[in-house]
């Protein structure tokens, strides 16, 4: 039988509040709640494969151009990690352990990979939340001022090195509006970690038979600490939709409670809600 997730729910929520997030853990740790199968042999199988990935970086590698360089031959070039179309629309995408397995994923899970190799390596690097689009930068991001002055790279298409028109490029293609330069600062491993489960999310809510990815994202979404209270909404409808309407009512009731003092109206349809949800159970 396999483990309902608890005990890899608890030590997300232990870790996502610890002084330093260990973002590495956090993903496997997020694919352990999506793949029961994942058990604490394969946790640690996955951190060895990216110590051992680490271990095969040059000695001597200086400078950020010389990292991003490093990188791209080693995971883009020699071990074949990158991304194509198809892999947006499949969930292990967006799960660590099987991104290091298949060498494929989304952006943001193949800079993951590139990020935590390179630190464990010893390389200055970050990872930057593009709109629509994850990379990683190599050096010290607050030295960066401008556009050009930063070295990025993108793991999706292999670790092509990025220009500034490049990064401007693909924001102004997911967005249409133009990059900011708060776009380039380097990405925290919660915000990350958040940005991966609303793929998740995503990829779940054009799939209702997948309520139960969707109702999994949510609540590890929740546990972090700090998340958008509409997310409490979101759970107490997939509650519903899955037939718990005692949990489902229950949350509705706590949302309530949230908005009540900015939105008072709607704190009331949501308790109707809540009153309805119990009704069913009559």
């Amino acid at each position: 039988m396999h483990d309902d997730g608890t005990d890899h729910r608890e030590r997300f929520a232990e870790e996502a509040r610890a002084e330093r997030p260990d973002l590495s853990l956090l993903c496997l740790l997020l694919g352990a709640v999506a793949d029961p199968s994942l058990d604490e042999a394969g946790l640690d199988a996955a951190q060895i494969e990216l110590d051992r990935l680490a271990g095969l970086i040059p000695y001597g590698v200086k400078g950020p151009h010389e990292w991003a360089a490093a990188l791209a031959a080693l995971l883009g070039g020699r071990h074949g990690f990158h991304g194509t179309s198809d892999d947006y629309q499949r969930l292990e995408s967006s799960l660590l352990h099987t991104v290091l397995q298949r060498r494929r994923g989304l952006p943001i899970l193949l800079s993951v990979v590139w990020i935590e190799v390179a630190r464990r390596a010893g390389a200055p690097v970050y990872g930057v939340a593009l709109p629509g689009h994850f990379v990683v930068g190599f050096g010290d991001p607050q030295e960066h001022a401008d556009l050009d002055a930063q070295v990025l790279a993108d793991p999706f298409a292999g670790g092509n090195p990025l220009t500034g028109m490049d990064a401007e490029l693909l924001v102004v293609e997911a967005t249409g509006a133009p990059l900011r330069p708060e776009m380039l600062s380097a990405a925290q491993p919660l915000d990350v970690v958040l940005r991966i489960l609303n793929n998740i999310r995503s990829w779940a809510s054009g799939r209702p038979d997948r309520t139960d990815v969707a109702l999994w994202a949510v609540e590890l979404s929740l546990l972090l600490p700090s998340h958008p209270a509409k997310l409490r909404y979101e759970r107490a409808q997939l509650l519903l939709q899955r037939g718990d309407f005692l949990t489902g009512a229950a949350e509705l009731d706590a949302y309530a409670e949230v908005v009540a003092a900015v939105e008072p109206e709607t704190a009331q349809t949501l308790r109707g809600r809540a009153r309805a949800a119990r009704a069913r159970l009559n």
